[in-house]
């Protein structure tokens, strides 16, 4: 089996076999032709694979699959019908599926039944693995969910972290040479973006979880990088190509690029700023601008980026800034970049805002609040990836119990039902090993729900160092 582009189109092959196969199973009895077509396509392209490789797994984490150590790309066209077919693994509390040398086409029918059955609502993985037990299948093993997500969790984080950091420096160094008049080294930026690119199409919860690595000190460039991740992940959602999410990348990371022609006090004052100041602030978006139109080191002129920097705080019903003498339409990556900048900045200390807002409640002021001048929908792109509570955030839960959003659900009707780290007890006493929790998959008569976020200074949480 040849790599790259060929193991992609194969692995969708296979994932629309199992999906067809499935669905089959579900409207027909086995002895049905259509049945039996599905699995003689399905049989056909399984022994292909393990034949070839040895072997076959196919690994579900969150919305994402991998066929071996590829990660499937999955586009709009196919993400609802894949969709399907992992919520059926994920009902059922499977991780993984092997398939080894050796397996007979009789085992596929008994095996996606099981998928089809009812699953035990208080063990649903062991009791899925008792019924396959029951069976003749012998030859195609699965994994439960929580193994398949610590493995991957602890590599994924690992390279999310040495991403984050080298863009974090990136970041710092462009803006340091812009703001001494160096030139800057536009090719590191560039790469930067394109690892951001590869973290978000790779594993997109670990970057995501890098966002709440937010340092005070660092505000100006890890809210530079924070906001490049947030823009990629909501073009993702969008279906826009890998090109196109990295001239969206770069332009998120050099959004503020502007800011470097400001005072450094009024950037870093405390309190409101006058109306003076205000008035130069905002001049960071025509700034930024004329900035990237004279900075070397681009092959073309970074036309979008200059729209990015320029329309990002013009919001939608044009009331922001700068202002227009004419009515302007601004451009969709505009419009990205203006959300992802929201939510970051809602969501971070800053210099005049020492207590931020709670995740949850920037979502809903961005999503509810057409004052803002937020995209709806671009919201509700990034809310899918976020979650209602993002990760990262300090909650109560209905047992009086303290914990930390650790991952989304990627259901996207569970959005409210998070997978939590307990961290301490109902009386407040810190546990001395946190407890993972997923709250959609919780025992009947038993389940416990999130009562409201809290703010972690108040409790003097650092929640990063639960995540990371």
């Amino acid at each position: 089996m040849s790599a790259g582009t060929g193991v992609q189109a194969y692995g969708k092959r296979l994932l629309g076999a199992l999906y067809a196969a499935l669905r089959a199973l579900k409207l027909y009895p086995v002895e049905n032709a259509a049945v039996q077509q599905a699995l003689d396509e399905l049989h056909a392209l399984a022994v292909r694979m393990v034949e070839a490789e040895s072997g076959m797994e196919l690994r579900v984490v969150g919305e994402f699959f991998f066929l071996n150590e590829t990660r499937l790309r999955l586009d709009l066209s196919n993400f609802a019908t894949f969709g399907s077919f992992a919520r059926s693994l994920q009902d059922h509390g499977i991780g993984s599926v092997e398939v080894l040398p050796g397996v007979d086409r009789d085992q596929w029918a008994p095996f996606l039944s099981l998928l089809l059955r009812k699953p035990d609502p208080d063990d649903p993985y062991d009791t899925f693995l008792a019924r396959l037990d029951a069976t003749p299948v012998e030859h195609i093993h699965t994994r439960p969910e929580s193994e398949v997500h610590e493995e991957e969790t602890e590599e994924a984080l690992h390279a999310a972290k040495r991403t984050y950091v080298q863009s974090v420096q990136a970041a710092k160094e462009a803006l340091g040479d812009l703001r001494l008049g160096r030139a800057v080294n536009v090719r590191r930026v560039k790469r930067a973006v394109q690892n951001i690119v590869d973290q978000v199409l790779s594993n997109e919860p670990s970057i995501i979880t890098m966002t709440t690595l937010r340092d005070y000190d660092e505000y100006t460039f890890t809210h530079c990088v924070n906001v490049c991740i947030f823009s990629v992940v909501i073009g993702q959602r969008l279906g826009l190509t890998k090109l196109q999410l990295y001239e969206l990348g770069l332009g998120a990371l050099l959004h503020d690029i502007g800011k470097t022609r400001i005072d450094f006090e009024i950037i870093n004052k405390p309190g409101g700023l006058s109306d003076e100041e205000w008035a130069l602030m905002k001049e960071h978006t025509t700034e930024g601008l004329l900035l990237l139109f004279q900075m070397a080191g681009f092959s073309d002129v970074p036309y979008r980026q200059m729209l990015m920097a320029y329309e990002h705080h013009m919001k939608g019903s044009g009331a922001g800034y700068p202002a227009n003498r004419r009515s302007r339409r601004i451009g969709l990556f505009s419009r990205i970049v203006a959300v992802a900048d929201g939510f970051d900045a809602g969501t971070s200390v800053r210099s005049y805002q020492y207590k931020p807002w709670p995740a949850d409640a920037v979502l809903k002021e961005m999503r509810d609040n057409p004052k803002r001048g937020y995209d709806p929908l671009l919201v509700k792109a990034l809310i899918t990836s976020t979650g209602v509570f993002p990760v990262g955030t300090l909650v109560i839960l209905d047992t009086m119990e303290m914990a930390v959003v650790a991952q989304v659900n990627p259901d996207p009707d569970k959005l409210h039902l998070p997978r939590v780290k307990v961290i301490s007890d109902e009386m407040g006493i810190p546990l001395d090993d946190p407890v993972v929790l997923d709250l959609a998959q919780q025992p009947a008569g038993a389940t416990r729900t999130i009562l409201k976020t809290t703010d972690p200074q108040k409790y003097g949480i650092q929640v990063s160092d639960y995540l990371i």
